[in-house]
């Protein structure tokens, strides 16, 4: 798991302690990460409502909830995350659901590849003309 997601769930889990002593016997067990301060599952409803008004007090552009796992998806194969890591991730059951739902993000990976053997191959070139060079003096 990533570092500041074991750290946004470690500072949780300490705020969760609070409201579980605050809440005294109104608390309810439960195995869930997030709760309400009484520790019941959250309605979707809240959370959109909670997702909303956090949105409000930021310069992010509103999308919906849902998009933040489109979102995730998406940065991660742009920065080189291998498909089936994401399938994995998304907890898809197979590649081509993956692939057809972020397909479109490959091109742009296929690009930045062909730019790096363009780099690759370019040095290559110039240490041979350095070598030419050298044979022709």
């Amino acid at each position: 798991m990533p570092t500041v997601v074991v750290d946004a769930l470690s500072r949780h889990r300490v705020r969760q302690a609070k409201e579980r002593e605050a809440a005294g016997l109104e608390w309810e067990e439960s195995p869930l990460v997030f709760t309400t301060s009484t520790g019941r599952h959250v309605e979707p409803r809240n959370l959109n409502t909670a997702y909303t008004r956090l949105l409000a007090r930021t310069d992010l552009r509103p999308i919906r909830f849902h998009d933040l796992r489109h979102t995730c998806a998406t940065l991660l194969l742009s920065r080189g995350v291998s498909p089936r890591m994401v399938m994995d991730i998304l907890g898809h059951s197979q590649i081509a659901v993956t692939m057809n739902i972020y397909g479109h993000v490959i091109p742009a990976m296929q690009q930045e590849a062909a730019g790096q053997i363009d780099a690759a191959l370019g040095d290559l070139d110039e240490d041979q003309d350095d070598e030419d060079e050298r044979d022709d003096g």
